[in-house]
């Protein structure tokens, strides 16, 4: 599918909200096809974003939900879709970008046991000789799978760091070399699209929902106010792919 198809797609907005956390996500462990379930608190995300982004993106029950199969994002989309009252749609197309050899290790495991081509993963490099997919192939793919929606006014795709970062940049016509430009998805986060004159436009990013009080155990409340919805983070993995918190929740390059 070529960059043009990117344009004339049966949605004029979309929005891309990566799933919540999984052990794997809190520990450090690349996941890629495999399939660890949310845990508590990535089931607490979803719960808490869906009402927030409802009221952000102004969703209804004429949005189009659609989700990767794997566990962590189906049951994320879930939590949307119970709101709405809409069908949830299942794409395979969406999955995570498959990491081959890597997929269950740690970051210190691929380290150790492949340090050329965890090297070339730090820098940037392209990482050869692991198997699993090409950041070609996943655009290709996550792209194909919005192609085919339903005509809809907006479509949530509910993905991972991986797929919702090459589908951006095939929207925006990004190249290998300007993969960086921008953060990828916390867990429980979204990015706003909108097709404009023609062209894709990224109008939100790492949009998440606001985070609740936190109590000192005798009643009284932090009120500070919570970090905004476009928060910078540090250069690293990212998590769904390896990253080990949100100092590491930057752009892997996979």
């Amino acid at each position: 599918m070529s960059s043009d198809a990117a344009l004339g797609l049966p949605v004029q907005r979309l929005i891309l909200w990566r799933h919540g956390r999984t052990e794997w996500n809190a520990v450090g462990r690349f996941q890629g096809r495999m399939d660890p379930p949310l845990d508590e608190v990535g089931r607490r995300q979803a719960v808490d974003a869906a009402p927030h982004m409802i009221d952000s993106a102004a969703l209804d029950a004429d949005t189009v939900v659609v989700s990767s199969d794997l566990e962590r994002a189906a049951d994320t989309a879930a939590a949307l879709t119970r709101l709405l009252g809409a069908q949830l749609l299942l794409d395979p197309r969406l999955r995570e970008h498959g990491m081959g050899t890597w997929e269950g290790l740690s970051r210190d495991e691929v380290a150790d046991r492949y340090p050329d081509q965890y090297a070339d993963w730090l820098a940037g490099r392209p990482v050869r000789g692991r198997g699993g997919e090409e950041p070609e192939e996943v655009a290709e793919r996550a792209l194909a799978a919005v192609a085919d929606l339903p005509p809809a006014p907006v479509a949530v795709i509910v993905t991972h760091g991986g797929t919702s970062g090459r589908l951006i940049e095939r929207l925006l016509g990004l190249g290998p070399e300007q993969r960086r430009l921008f953060g990828p998805l916390g867990n429980c986060s979204w990015s706003e699209l909108r097709e404009q004159s023609g062209t894709w436009r990224l109008m939100r990013h790492n949009v998440a929902a606001p985070k609740a009080p936190a109590s000192d155990g005798n009643g009284a409340v932090d009120r500070a106010p919570a970090a905004g919805p476009d928060v910078p983070v540090r250069a690293g993995a990212n998590p769904e792919e390896g990253g080990a918190g949100p100092l590491a929740d930057a752009d892997a390059v996979v």
